[in-house]
């Protein structure tokens, strides 16, 4: 049984922690890897990332795998989140090994971070080590192939999709191959999710062109008018980013998984207009089990993955911009896409 999330690719498990009230609206989420890690890889193409143990996921470097990816809000400030997995991950001696005893580990845990600050109303309210520490736990607390929560939690609780309130998304496919992708998505992008001429998604309208239902003419304009009014009343945008975790099962090499994470933005740039900019700090990890072997004498075997990574990014973005609720307090106003416009609907 799948559940169309991230912890459809055998072993991952995905754990929250959120912080809200008392000035915060922020939070950190963990993808915690299967015993003996996963081959990772990253990409990074916003013009303002902030990051954390990416240079050690290059394919010319030494580490080949790792325990965890963190995704975090309170933008810098919040990479510390890390340093609280680490610690969790080193009590099990799980890590690099630097020495001869079992427990002589040090655990490579990369990061990212959205721009949250002070969207709760305090702009020192961030995670720090203990969210970290409460995400991965809550994650390692879960049994294998979960359902995702998804919207307003962890990374995504303070997240904001344009004038939109954004959040936590997830999605993922099955191949012909019998191959597993799927993505985890922070949607808190500068650009806008959505068209403006008719309300629609942009990702459902190229994934699914000929199956979307159109928003009467009056919704928009009020749902427009509605949009502009907390703009006004948030002032001017401020940095974000879009972050991303697409993961399979199948056998890859750091290179390959390098590739996956690169060709994984297409997915961001479908459902988000414009993308990349320089207050973005889009950035996308890919995660490799190894479970499955992949075809090697062919060498177009990983186009498969490729072009999946991006379809299920594109999807976990509108599921995140679904699954958000409307936030309104000291730090500002973002609806939500479903106060705006209703429960998605399909034609038939």
């Amino acid at each position: 049984m799948t559940v169309d999330a991230l912890t459809d690719v055998a072993g991952l498990r995905v754990g929250h922690a959120t912080l809200r009230g008392g000035g915060r609206l922020t939070g950190t989420t963990v993808v915690l890897a299967p015993e003996g890690g996963a081959v990772a890889a990253v990409d990074v193409r916003g013009g303002g990332p902030g990051t954390r143990e990416t240079d050690a996921l290059d394919p010319r470097n030494v580490v080949r795998a790792v325990d965890a990816i963190v995704l975090t809000g309170g933008s810098a400030y919040g990479l510390d989140a890390a340093a609280g997995v680490m610690a969790w991950l080193e009590e099990r001696g799980r890590g690099v090994s630097v020495g001869p005893e079992p427990a002589q580990v040090v655990p490579v845990v990369p990061g990212a971070c959205v721009f949250d600050l002070g969207r709760g109303g305090d702009f020192r309210a961030r995670p720090d080590a203990a969210t970290g520490r409460a995400a991965v736990e809550a994650a390692a607390a879960e049994p294998a192939g979960h359902p995702v929560v998804q919207g307003c939690v962890g990374a995504g609780t303070g997240a904001a999709a344009g004038a939109l309130k954004g959040g936590v998304g997830s999605a993922s496919v099955l191949l012909a191959s019998g191959i597993t992708v799927a993505a985890l998505v922070v949607a808190n992008p500068s650009g806008s999710v959505t068209d403006p001429e008719t309300g629609v998604l942009y990702g459902e309208l190229l994934l699914e062109p000929g199956n979307v239902a159109f928003p009467d003419a009056r919704v928009h304009e009020r749902a427009r008018r509605r949009l502009a009014e907390t703009s006004a009343r948030n002032g001017p945008p401020p940095l974000n980013t879009t972050l991303a975790v697409v993961a399979t099962d199948a056998a890859l090499s750091k290179a390959q998984a390098q590739k996956v994470a690169g060709t994984a933005h297409d997915g961001i740039a479908r459902a988000v207009r414009p993308v990349h900019l320089m207050g973005d700090g889009d950035t996308v990890f890919a995660l490799a089990t190894g479970t499955r072997a992949l075809d090697a004498e062919g060498p177009l075997a990983l186009d498969e993955i490729l072009a999946a990574g991006a379809d299920t990014v594109t999807r976990a973005v509108v599921r995140a911009v679904r699954a958000a609720e409307t936030v309104e307090g000291p730090g500002g106003a973002w609806p939500s896409y479903t106060e705006l416009y209703g429960s998605p609907w399909r034609a038939s």
